[in-house]
């Protein structure tokens, strides 16, 4: 753990990091380690065993490294040089929420290029905006319907005849958002927040196409005047894509938007 000359090897600190979180408790470790970190896993991994007597375990999630574009073109960064670009930089430059969700948008070991200017796009190529234009467009049926005179809260519509939805779009929405909570769960055990990013841009797609649909086929909005009952069962299925959509969204720690500018 020490050197010759009797400073301590940077893996000493280590232990004692790991040390304190099995001392306070803690049944789990989860560490984060870069790619180029891969040959730290098995001493990390037997020292806890060490210190623990194999009582805690302790996962070890490698991120592949992020390249970041601009322009198409890769950001030349070097710590000899000084030149680098921190996380804070990307936020301040695309927000918290786009960061967020387009880097939980690849499963960990895949690399990821952050390019700035699509994750910047209004378009079906930009998850973070896909999906957040899905809740702002569910939330803009809602508010029409109260318009309208229409009870949407969740009380009122909890009674809608469901059995009214009969269309393969409909029932697209609604097999996926039936997948939901087993959905939550395989994500959890597995410590796998891309699922739930790949989720809701699946889900944002199946709504967004039933929208689309609706411009085509009258019987297909979410509005159907002098039918209240159906207005009801159609209005529930927007209801419970804003919601879930607003559930997936805030477990990645990405705010839902109520309306796009």
């Amino acid at each position: 753990m020490k050197k010759s000359d009797g400073s301590w090897t940077y893996f000493a600190p280590d232990i004692a990091y790991h040390f304190d979180k099995t001392e306070r408790g803690y049944d789990l470790l989860v560490d984060v380690f870069g790619a180029d970190h891969g040959g730290y896993v098995k001493r990390i991994k037997a020292v806890v065993a060490a210190l623990t007597n194999n009582r805690v375990p302790v996962e070890i999630k490698l991120m592949q490294l992020v390249k970041l574009l601009k322009n198409g073109e890769p950001v030349k960064m070097s710590k000899r040089a000084g030149t680098f670009v921190t996380l804070r930089d990307v936020v301040e430059e695309v927000g918290p929420d786009v960061t967020r969700f387009a880097m939980l948008f690849r499963k960990n070991d895949a690399p990821l290029d952050f390019d700035f200017d699509k994750v910047l796009e209004q378009s079906k190529d930009n998850p973070v905006f896909y999906v957040q234009y899905a809740h702002a467009r569910a939330q803009s049926v809602l508010r029409k319907a109260r318009e309208a005179g229409i009870d949407v809260d969740a009380g009122a519509l909890s009674a809608a005849e469901l059995s009214r939805l009969g269309h393969e779009s409909e029932l697209k929405v609604a097999h996926s958002l039936a997948e939901w909570p087993r959905l939550v769960e395989i994500a959890a055990k597995g410590q796998e927040p891309h699922r739930i990013a790949f989720y809701l841009y699946d889900l944002a797609s199946d709504f967004h196409s039933l929208w689309n649909r609706g411009n085509d086929d009258p019987s297909l909005r979410f509005l159907q005047e002098g039918d209240p009952a159906t207005s009801s069962a159609k209005l529930a299925l927007v209801q419970a894509v804003a919601v879930v959509i607003a559930s997936g969204l805030g477990i990645l720690g990405v705010t839902p938007v109520n309306e796009m500018r």
